[in-house]
């Protein structure tokens, strides 16, 4: 899943993608207790349903994070 390119030095080049992927993993890893095999398997068995509650996921940490910031000035 994860597959970055190199530039000529050898340094990963990661995408928007990329870091996304990395995001998701971590989740699965760190967050719901999965180890590395079986967060590869739960990526592959559903990765587009996954990938779209990622993204959810990340949305609304931002407008937590806008909202906690407007509560601020209030």
């Amino acid at each position: 899943m994860l597959k970055p390119k190199k530039n000529k030095k050898g340094n990963r080049l990661f995408t928007n993608e990329d870091v996304k992927n990395l995001q998701l993993i971590y989740r699965l890893v760190k967050e719901q207790g999965y180890t590395l095999e079986g967060a590869k398997k739960k990526l592959k068995e559903k990765q587009n349903k996954l990938l779209s509650t990622n993204e959810i996921i990340v949305k609304l940490e931002a407008i937590k994070q806008e909202l906690i910031n407007i509560e601020k000035y209030l």
